[in-house]
């Protein structure tokens, strides 16, 4: 990097629009969409899809809901004017969706690119030329007045050789890009777009398509803003118009600089799913939508089975979603800080049904677009008792009891800690099993009996404790007091019951049991145990039984 003072870069120049209303506007519904994963998207892989994968993706964008989608570039090669032919003549095409073609403003390739599109329904024949000044003088050596003129021609061309293919069915309307839009002086940019418009003349009814390309991102998402609304205020037919974005993320801002630009006064967004494309990439439409619908506008896309989008995706692509990536991502509806954890599990159990969704450090519902809940906590060392105890009840149905999650969060980020990675949710049930369910050292339970009379409770239990074998009885409130007392009558350690608590464990005639026991030693500590029995009379005496074993386990304070 250059030291101080950089000398090597300037900040982009601004926008003189001191009357701006973008600022204080709010978004309130969704833009026209079009996908251009079939185009720009697929030139930017390594390796191109075939066809047979460019004809899946296309039917999944019909899917999602798309109704413009540009197919391709049918006069740069054969294998884009094959993939356009086929999908017009085995009838692929929706009536309500409308495939898109590029073209360059070159005579030969509106030929072609007419030829390719013969038959189809609903067509928008998008042509393009650069017009920044870098583009005129390294590329062109051109004028402006030159520039100007190879659009209007082209357009001119169009018109005339587009009347058979019109008179035969065909609902064709133009789209026009002043490439490097962003990088244009907005005075020409308007001129270039005045004069197409003036050659197409479209209406309020037959609307043209300028689109203005963010072709490499150099501003601030502010400044592209501005771009738009200028353009959009300076516009003589704007009511013949629909401005269309096509943004890219060089500084990592595409999302931004659109969702700026709609408030500025955009009409549509041009992008690929997931933000694929060239250098650093495109607009990710899926990001923007979701965006969108977790402010309470519906996107007009069916986003409800992400998963099976992203496959879809990446087994036509070959790329991966970073397991960052918003709302797709594998990772995007976890929480490794146990603080996070702990909140999102209090948030959850005040979400109410058919209240606004309202849940810590998640902005959407995972449900919405085809998540689950499961996926949510993920458990490491970092991790705290919230995350555990929401694994636990979620996933296995135990629903410990409050001052038990300490307990458990520490065996558990112990086992993290010594394994040095991630746990999944089967480790965590494991754990919770070795720790309370498993444990039959130094006591072990093997037959326990009551009886009842006079109000009052006995009990006889046989017990291997430290490896022998004894019979013990005892008498008291209830199956629980009368236990507690047997086993201090046979010279166990001193303990008092202080948190009880049990539910069931699943439904039905076989339904299980599980009680949660907390018991205070003499010296003051205290330390809770579990137990599982179809009897649950039974399955808390064995929950004092694995409370007792855990205070009783060697370097334990009892």
């Amino acid at each position: 990097m250059q030291p101080e003072p950089i000398t090597k870069y300037a900040a982009f120049p601004l926008v003189p629009l001191p009357s701006r209303q973008w600022p204080s506007r709010t978004l309130t519904r969704a833009p026209i969409w079009c996908s251009v994963d079939l185009r720009d998207g697929n030139q930017a892989l390594a390796q191109p899809m075939s066809v047979e994968e460019k004809i899946e993706f296309f039917e999944l964008l019909v899917r999602i809901g798309f109704k413009e989608i540009e197919v391709g570039f049918p006069s740069a090669s054969q294998i884009e004017f094959d993939f356009t032919r086929r999908l017009i003549e085995e009838n692929r095409i929706p009536g309500d969706v409308a495939i898109q073609v590029l073209c360059q403003c070159r005579e030969d390739l509106i030929t072609r690119t007419l030829e390719s599109v013969r038959g189809a329904k609903n067509v928008i024949f998008h042509l393009y030329n650069s017009t920044s000044p870098k583009q005129r003088e390294y590329v062109f050596n051109l004028p402006k007045e030159e520039i100007v003129q190879i659009p209007v021609r082209s357009v001119g061309q169009l018109k005339r050789e587009s009347r058979a293919l019109v008179e035969a069915g065909t609902h064709l309307r133009l789209e026009y890009s002043p490439e490097s839009f962003t990088s244009t002086e907005l005075e020409f940019a308007l001129e270039v777009c005045e004069a197409v418009t003036d050659v197409w003349g479209p209406t309020p009814t037959e609307k043209i398509i300028l689109n203005l390309p963010a072709t490499v991102e150099y501003a601030t998402p502010n400044v592209h803003a501005d771009q738009i609304e200028w353009m959009c205020t300076h516009l003589t037919r704007r009511d013949a118009t629909i401005v269309s974005l096509h943004t890219h993320n060089d500084r990592g801002t595409g999302v931004a600089a659109t969702e700026l630009a709609l408030l500025a006064g955009a009409d549509r967004v041009e992008g690929t799913l997931f933000g694929n494309g060239e250098r650093t990439g495109n607009l990710d439409i899926v990001t923007v939508a979701l965006n969108l619908y977790t402010h309470g506008i519906h996107p007009g896309l069916d986003l409800s089975d992400l998963n099976a989008i992203r496959d879809v995706y990446e087994r036509c692509t070959r790329l991966e979603v970073p397991p960052r990536h918003p709302y797709a991502g594998e990772l995007v509806f976890t929480a490794f800080s146990g603080s996070h954890q702990d909140a999102i599990k209090k948030s959850l159990a005040h979400q109410k049904a058919g209240k606004p969704w309202d849940v810590l450090y998640i902005p959407i519902d995972p449900a919405d677009v085809g998540r689950s809940y499961r996926a949510i906590i993920r458990i490491n060392s970092q991790s705290g008792k919230g995350g555990v105890a929401y694994v636990l009840e979620h996933e296995f149905g135990f629903q410990l009891p409050k001052l038990m999650h300490k307990e458990i969060g520490r065996v558990v980020n112990d086992l993290a800690d010594k394994k040095g990675t991630e746990l999944s949710s089967a480790d965590i049930r494991d754990a919770f099993q070795r720790e309370y369910l498993e444990r039959r050292s130094p006591v072990a339970l093997e037959h326990f009996k009551t009886t009842e009379r006079d109000s009052t409770v006995k009990c006889e239990a046989r017990i291997v404790f430290d490896g022998k074998p004894r019979s013990i009885t005892g008498a008291g409130n209830g199956p629980i007091d009368a236990f507690v007392k047997a086993l201090g009558s046979a010279g166990l350690p001193k303990f008092d019951v202080v948190n009880y608590s049990e539910h069931s464990l699943g439904g039905g005639a076989e339904a299980r049991a599980v009680s949660y026991i907390q018991i205070k030693m003499e010296r003051g500590a205290a330390f809770f145990g579990a137990g599982i029995d179809t009897n649950i009379e039974l399955a808390s005496i064995k929950a004092i039984v694995s409370a007792l074993n855990r205070a009783m386990r060697p370097n334990d304070d009892v």
